[in-house]
C-alpha cells in the first residue's frame, strides 16, 4: 500500500494518490473524514497488474482519518502519517496530513 501527495501551487488542494496491492479482491474503496466514511464515490480502479489506484483533490493544510475498505473489510495503510485511536470506530484509524 502507499500514497503518494502532489501539492498544487496554484490552489489549496492537494492531489493524493491511494495505491492498494489486492489482486484477489473485487473492490477497494477509500473512506475517512474527507467523504464522510462514504464508499460511494470513493472506489479505487483495478488496474492489470491487480493494484486498486484512486487519486483524490484534498484540501491542503488539513488533517483526515480514513481506511480502506477492501471487500467489505476495514483495512488501515500502512504507509499512513501516523495512527488515531478512534472511540466511534473502535480502533484505531490511519491519518493523512496535508
Amino acid at each position: 500500500m502507499s500514497i503518494a501527495k502532489q501539492y498544487l501551487k496554484t490552489k489549496p488542494i492537494c492531489k493524493v494518490t491511494f495505491t492498494v496491492p489486492a489482486k484477489d479482491a473485487e473492490k477497494v474503496a477509500v473512506v475517512g473524514d474527507f467523504n464522510n466514511w462514504n464508499p460511494k464515490g470513493s472506489m479505487l480502479k483495478k488496474l492489470k497488474n491487480g493494484t486498486f489506484k484512486g487519486t483524490f483533490d484534498l484540501p491542503k493544510e488539513k488533517t483526515f482519518e480514513f481506511k480502506y475498505i477492501v471487500d467489505g473489510d476495514f483495512i488501515n495503510e500502512t504507509e499512513a502519517d501516523r495512527y488515531q485511536w478512534n472511540d466511534f470506530a473502535g480502533s484505531e484509524n490511519a491519518v493523512l496530513e496535508l
